[in-house]
């Protein structure tokens, strides 16, 4: 039933704006209201877990020029996890790995903002093929995010 209801409302569909922006630049794989699953454990300002597990639902591109994630919580707004082109500088806090189940975002949540500490993840579950991931020139990524990424990501209010 939710996946219908998101399917209904829209949720976890890509904006068209981006769509537009995705289908000039040659999509090697697109796939839309995906299953996400967030996984915290860790403190930040205003939150302390043990563990906690929460699902969302997204997008996932590929093209022949970078990997794009969404995430979205209402219809007609995505916000962006990844979006980082094959080319770009391969350091940051975040660690993010392409294969057969799909792509896993690890956040070194001390690296993004010394106030948190602990181990956040985010996995899209999308089976991607293996002609899929052999076209790609890379299947492990790395790049940075700003602090409010990690609060978001958890369900906090950022405040500098």
């Amino acid at each position: 039933m939710a996946v219908f209801l998101r399917k209904l409302l829209r949720i976890g569909k890509l904006p068209r704006e981006l769509r537009t922006e995705v289908e000039a630049e040659g999509i090697v794989f697109m796939a839309e209201y995906v299953a996400v699953t967030r996984r915290f454990r860790g403190a930040v300002p205003g939150l302390r877990s043990a563990g906690s597990i929460a699902s969302y639902v997204g997008s996932l591109v590929l093209t022949e020029q970078r990997v794009l994630a969404t995430l979205s919580s209402v219809p007609k707004l995505a916000g962006r996890t990844m979006d980082l082109r094959w080319d770009a500088p391969q350091s940051g806090a975040v660690a993010a790995t392409l294969d057969e189940s799909g792509l896993t975002l690890d956040v070194d949540v001390a690296a993004v903002d010394p106030r948190c500490s602990g181990e956040l993840s985010l996995h899209y579950k999308e089976d991607l093929p293996a002609d899929v991931l052999a076209r790609l020139p890379r299947r492990s990524l790395a790049y940075d995010v700003p602090p409010e990424f990690v609060f978001r990501a958890v369900g906090v209010p950022y405040h500098p």
